[in-house]
């Protein structure tokens, strides 16, 4: 189990850069972290202090509207991390992070990790290169909420999902996404009846077979000509 967690780690951003030595003396400052399903790390407006690195389960980044209404921003999942831009820019929180399953976390605070960047560029690029992304997948989003009908975005999404979570079976690219149909319309940023129908639709014409919080996709070609 520990050479499963330290193989998971590896691939995160912040220990893409390191040589062996390094990543040993990093994961030393490491905390492990346990959440149950729908079990809150913290909530939008927390002081924070801590970044994380996820390598089990699902975790869910959140924000809440003046009226209560519930944005979900992403879902991540192993070797996945978040909380970084604190460390840069120590403000409150600016989303609440929910475990969607079961989850294992690797915690780092920020005052361990400081020192460590100092002597390690390559750590700091790593991180700012991390920001950089979902930057630049945050204006994707902004793009597509503005461009892209929602059956376009509810393609986008699964495939989105599919590259991260998917796993090949003998009938099809099953994609456990363990989203309710809720928080998939949140994700998508349209009503949850909008994107059932999308759902419905692609099952129709056969691209697709809808599961418990899980879809296989059966043409996953002509989902993205249609995300298009």
């Amino acid at each position: 189990m520990v050479d499963e967690t330290n193989e998971v780690l590896r691939k995160a951003p912040l220990f893409e850069a390191l040589d062996e030595e390094g990543a040993a003396a990093l994961r030393a400052s490491v905390s492990e972290v346990r959440l149950g399903r729908g079990q809150t790390l913290f909530s939008e407006g927390d002081e924070g202090d801590r970044l994380y690195v996820i390598t089990s389960g699902k975790v869910k980044l959140t924000r809440t509207a003046v009226d209560g209404r519930e944005t979900l921003l992403s879902v991540l999942g192993p070797s996945e991390m978040f909380g970084e831009l604190s460390l840069f820019d120590p403000r409150p929180r600016t989303a609440s992070a929910v475990a969607v399953t079961d989850a294992v976390l690797a915690g780092l605070g920020h005052d361990d990790l400081r020192p460590f960047i100092a002597g390690q560029p390559g750590v700091a690029m790593q991180l700012l290169k991390s920001l950089a992304n979902r930057l630049r997948r945050t204006n994707d989003v902004m793009g597509d909420l503005v461009f892209t009908d929602v059956p376009g975005r509810v393609a986008k999404q699964l495939l989105d999902l599919a590259d991260r979570f998917g796993k090949e079976g003998e009938d099809g690219l099953h994609v456990h996404h363990d989203l309710t149909q809720e928080e998939l319309a949140q994700l998508v940023g349209a009503s949850r009846e909008t994107v059932n129908k999308a759902l419905a639709e692609f099952a129709l014409r056969g691209w697709l077979r809808i599961e418990a919080k899980a879809v296989v996709l059966l043409d996953v070609e002509r989902m993205r000509r249609r995300a298009r």
